[in-house]
């Protein structure tokens, strides 16, 4: 299981309700990171970019975010492209909440 960056932390707090916090943190953690195709070795930070994306894509709804991340689990690429992260591998650090 990889940890959540601080900033990834941050990202959901913006997002979603206080209420919701623990939950979005665990699907997050558990289900958005060394499980997903090809990020067996992959750190806190390098999972930050797909995990923005399937944060942004959820527009701070749980069943969206649920979505987002099965989509990753499928092709987390299609998700950083859906997300307008898939030509610039900053564009992540960029997005405003």
């Amino acid at each position: 299981m990889i940890e959540l960056s601080k900033d990834t932390e941050a990202k959901i707090k913006k997002l979603f309700p206080p209420q919701l916090w623990s939950r979005v943190f665990e699907i997050i953690e558990k289900e958005c990171g060394d499980n997903l195709p090809f990020c067996e070795h992959v750190d806190t930070f390098q999972m930050e970019r797909i995990r923005f994306a399937v944060l942004k894509l959820s527009e701070g709804g749980l069943e969206r975010l649920k979505e987002g991340v099965r989509f990753a689990q499928t092709d987390w690429r299609d998700v950083l492209v859906a997300a307008g992260f898939g030509n610039d591998i900053y564009a992540h650090k960029k997005w405003k909440v």
